[in-house]
């Protein structure tokens, strides 16, 4: 009976990728109606967005952020609309865009770019915050993963509240409570599609490693995937939701097993660190292939400024959320930063020369 349950419900995916995904042949004139769910990249003459399945370029203006609900049309060109016209553009739909975008403004006027953009990135994902130049660098050095909205995010947030709160409780007591802190952060970060994967997925993997019972975790990761993509079949072909999910089996796989060879370190390092590379051993490979080129230097690049993330992260978003009500406070906290953004911009530039 369990296999039949199983057979329908990959079944079932495949039936609905089929039968809903929209289907473009070359020169097929078309318009698109939908909501940006993910920052816009800005380069120099253009802004490229994902909608409908379709690779999208359209021009800079007017301008296209996340949260934005568009009209636009265009050519279909080899599954990309390259030269895309703007028909409408309402901005910021809903309440968390619209917090977001609020934040991401204060980190602009607060600090300099590329600082200001790094810092958006990295504590909320947004990509479209960074310039083109600084976007085409990360991308070719291979630290893209950590300044987009994706699972290396939620990452980060376990591997800080985890090295934290296992100073005061024990690991088993403190799962609700990162639990609690991975949905906080959605809220701050919008809501992101990638961020919502990661979280359910390393919820379902945390949950699971605690409760010691690995087969019943390896059942669960499994059916929330499956009911993932029968809400979305898209996902299928998604490098997002691979990341995910790989990053949530690597967790349950390699996590004590790395935590139990790093007892030679502090606890309040021992804890993130373990979580963090038990993660990186599966994802590590998929982040170098779908980043852009291939760079030798990229593991020692990403040791090199790995370890910065979680206080970026971390001042951003107490900076970001004290500095909306007392300006003057958050850019006190932001500036905290400040030292961290310099040394990750300066190894990125030193290994981009």
């Amino acid at each position: 009976m369990k296999y039949l349950l199983w057979i329908f419900l990959i079944s079932l995916i495949f039936f609905r990728y089929f039968t809903t995904r929209p289907v473009y042949q070359n020169n097929d004139l078309i318009r698109l109606t939908g909501t940006v769910y993910s920052d816009p990249i800005v380069y120099e003459n253009a802004r490229y967005l994902k909608l409908a399945s379709l690779k999208i370029y359209v021009p800079l203006y007017p301008e296209i952020s996340y949260g934005s609900r568009v009209v636009l049309e265009g050519e279909v060109v080899d599954g990309k609309i390259k030269k895309g016209k703007i028909i409408s553009v309402e901005e910021n739909v809903g309440t968390m865009a619209n917090f977001r975008k609020k934040i991401i403004s204060f980190y602009q006027s607060s600090l300099p770019e590329p600082y200001a953009g790094l810092l958006a990135g990295i504590t909320l994902g947004s990509k479209g915050a960074l310039t083109s130049d600084f976007w085409e660098k990360v991308k070719y050095v291979g630290v893209a993963h950590v300044v987009v909205a994706s699972g290396t995010n939620v990452t980060f947030v376990v591997m800080f509240l985890i090295s934290t709160l296992t100073l005061v409780l024990p690991r088993r007591k403190a799962i609700p409570f990162v639990i609690l802190g991975i949905i906080l952060y959605l809220f701050i970060s919008g809501f992101d599609a990638p961020l919502i994967r990661s979280a359910v997925m390393a919820g379902v993997a945390f949950l699971g490693v605690e409760s010691g019972r690995l087969i019943n975790t390896w059942r669960n990761l499994v059916v929330t995937a499956l009911l993932m993509l029968i809400y979305n079949p898209g996902w299928l072909i998604d490098v997002g939701f691979l990341l995910s999910f790989v990053s949530a089996a690597s967790i349950m796989l390699f996590e004590k097993r790395v935590r139990s060879k790093l007892l030679m370190l502090p606890k309040i390092l021992r804890e993130g660190m373990s979580t963090s590379f038990a993660a990186q051993i599966g994802v590590a490979p998929i982040l170098f292939v779908t980043f852009g080129q291939f760079n030798i230097w990229s593991p020692i690049i990403n040791a090199l400024v790995l370890w910065t993330i979680p206080m970026i992260m971390i001042f951003g978003a107490v900076g970001g959320v004290v500095g909306l009500v007392v300006p003057v406070l958050g850019k006190i906290v932001l500036y905290l930063s400040y030292p961290l953004l310099w040394w990750f911009v300066k190894i990125v530039t030193i290994f981009t020369v």
